[in-house]
């Protein structure tokens, strides 16, 4: 299928349900299942990051944000965890070790979210990083949500967060969600820390 065809079967597949495999001299269509939503109970398991270097990786998840240690993978990754589970976050120098930090104006991750489960852990985590005289680069209240962020030692942003309860959430009057960056009462927050 060539020019003006392609062209018009581009444009008829735009307001179908179909994939278009190919390119502009042979082309097919795939007719889709109806829309798909993800299950309810599907989680982001883990994260896997490319660190420059993992005892210095190592100092912030571990001995800063407190998670748990539960394999090193020979000497080039390690696995750490809250709670016991196998892995929330894998840490790697595959193709890292040494590097800089990847360019911030350039596509890839943005940031990890580490969900706390309540307020006051969100407050104790605060607590210790303040201690510790860790930068921070942000503090927000969504709405949804109250959030500190900050960057791991190789540049990739990290947020800090629990979620308000969902009754608490803001609404529109037609019921969509409406998310907000608020300032965060930081004292507010730290005062739950005890």
């Amino acid at each position: 299928m060539k020019g003006t065809a392609y062209k018009a079967a581009l444009y008829w597949a735009s307001y179908h349900p179909y994939i278009i495999i190919g390119d502009h001299k042979n082309v097919e269509l795939y007719r889709m299942q109806e829309k798909y939503t993800i299950p309810a109970g599907t989680r982001i398991g883990h994260i896997h990051l490319k660190v420059s270097d993992l005892e210095k990786a190592l100092s912030f998840y571990r001995d800063l944000l407190g998670f748990e240690v539960m394999q090193h993978y020979g000497d080039s990754a390690v696995f750490v965890s809250a709670g016991g589970y196998h892995h929330h976050i894998g840490l790697n120098t595959w193709h890292s070790k040494n590097a800089g930090p990847a360019p911030a104006n350039a596509a890839g991750l943005y940031h990890t979210a580490i969900l706390y489960p309540t307020r006051k852990d969100l407050a104790i985590a605060l607590k210790r990083l303040i201690e510790a005289k860790y930068p921070l680069n942000g503090a927000s209240d969504h709405g949804v949500s109250e959030a500190i962020y900050l960057d791991d030692p190789d540049g990739n942003g990290v947020e800090l967060y629990w979620d308000k309860p969902r009754e608490d959430w803001p609404f529109d009057s037609n019921g969509k969600l409406q998310m907000i960056t608020a300032r965060l009462d930081v004292q507010a927050l730290l005062a739950e820390a005890g």
